[in-house]
């Protein structure tokens, strides 16, 4: 969430990156309106305020010099009475106001291109893509053939682009999230937090997710739970309303989470196989760290990821969003696209960002020194680290041979029992 101050001092800035980000059609005139109506009651209800505490005083002042106060009484009820009319408009402006605020995407980092996906930016890119000396199949033709996902049962048993994983599949997932796990606790630095897969409405507000996305996550109405889309809710949503230690900073997690999206958007899109399926395992890495160092922290956060997809031997480019392709609460973004040569794609596996104090601020989640009684607003970061299915796909088709069987990534054969590859 923006500051509502900033907003009402830089509304250039603020229309400016709308249209960059496209298609938020948010009324700034009409919000900056309300927010003028807000003031003015708030203010009137101050000075009425003030009026019945003077007349209070008086009271007691003439109580005090054994005077009649009956006038004096009788005129606190009119101002009791405008205090009473006061309070539900000053209280319904400030919701219309918070509501609107709260619908407003953050501002992009100047740094990030503008314009849509088209405008994305190739930063570097690592391994080439694999051209393998066979027609190579794609991981639906192999995971069927092997026996190791199975996707007919799973829409059996729940719907279509739902999956269960068989045999050495489910050891092969098993196996990713754990060599992530392992390398981002053992070498990166982040201590693994193991959270609730359903959160509440303000878990999810807080991060931002709600309430723009709302029709995209799975609920429990009864209880107005949300099945998490993603680990970084749960984990950032850790420190939720508290004021954290300036020596504690940073502060590092990682989690593995599936994760649960109805992929409401999806129409039109590739959805075969386990291109976008509505249940995923995803590791994902979590920093709250000071303002002056947050996007050095990104830097970092990025080669953590990039880490993870190259001891996998899996090739990939870094892209840096651009202004209408980043998320609601992201001031920048990089996405890492891992290449797989049976569907001939790049596939999206992790996006990484600096929310700056976007979250912080509709979380509560501030720092302060011991020798600083003012508090700021940590800055957020997050990534995936990163995220299955899809890296699953890219081992699938890329560690294919010519036989039909799929060799296993050396980092992974010691998670598989020494297997080092699946065949049938």
């Amino acid at each position: 969430m923006l500051d509502l101050k900033f907003v009402r001092e830089n509304e250039k800035a603020v229309r400016s990156a709308l249209v960059a980000r496209g298609g938020y059609k948010i009324n700034i005139d009409n919000f900056l309106d309300l927010d003028k109506k807000r003031r003015k009651l708030l203010t009137k209800l101050d000075e009425v305020k003030q009026k019945k505490n003077d007349a209070n005083d008086e009271i007691s002042a003439l109580l005090k010099d054994k005077k009649d106060p009956k006038v004096k009484i009788a005129s606190m009820k009119d101002i009791a009475r405008e205090i009473s009319d006061l309070e539900p408009l000053a209280k319904e402006a400030a919701a219309q106001v918070q509501n609107i605020l709260i619908s407003i995407p953050n501002i992009p980092h100047v740094s990030v291109p503008v314009g849509g996906v088209d405008k994305n930016k190739e930063v570097r890119a690592w391994g080439k893509a694999n051209k393998l000396k066979f027609k190579p199949k794609t991981h639906l033709e192999l995971a069927e053939e092997l026996d190791i996902i199975d996707f007919k049962r799973g829409s059996k048993i729940t719907g279509s682009n739902w999956i269960v994983y068989k045999g050495a599949g489910a050891r092969l997932e098993r196996a990713l999230f754990n060599f992530m796990l392992d390398l981002h606790t053992g070498e990166h630095g982040y201590k693994e937090i193991f959270p609730p897969f359903l959160v509440n409405r303000a878990s999810m507000t807080g991060t931002g997710q709600l309430p723009k996305m709302e029709e995209d996550m799975y609920a429990v109405k009864e209880e107005d739970l949300f099945l998490i889309p993603t680990a970084e809710v749960p984990v950032t949503n850790l420190h939720r309303d508290e004021v954290l230690k300036e020596e504690d900073l940073p502060i590092y997690y990682t989690a593995y989470t599936a994760c649960f999206r109805r992929e409401a958007g999806s129409y039109g899109k590739d959805t075969k196989g386990l291109m976008r399926v509505h249940q995923f395992n995803k590791v994902e890495l979590v920093k709250f760290v000071k303002p002056e160092t947050s996007y050095d922290e990104l830097e970092n956060l990025v080669s953590q990821a990039e880490k993870v997809l190259q001891l996998l031997g899996l090739p990939y480019r870094v892209l840096m969003l651009a202004t209408g392709d980043l998320s609601f609460a992201a001031a920048k973004c990089y996405d890492l696209e891992v290449y797989s040569c049976g569907l001939d794609k790049w596939l999206e596996v992790s996006s990484c960002s600096n929310f700056e104090d976007f979250q912080a601020r509709r979380a509560g989640i501030r720092f302060k020194g011991k020798e600083n009684t003012k508090t700021s607003f940590v800055h957020t970061l997050n990534g995936s680290g990163v995220a299955l299915a899809r890296t699953m796909v890219a081992i699938i088709e890329n560690y294919q041979t010519k036989e039909g069987e799929i060799l296993l990534p050396e980092v992974l054969q010691p998670y598989m029992g020494g297997l080092k590859k699946i065949g049938k």
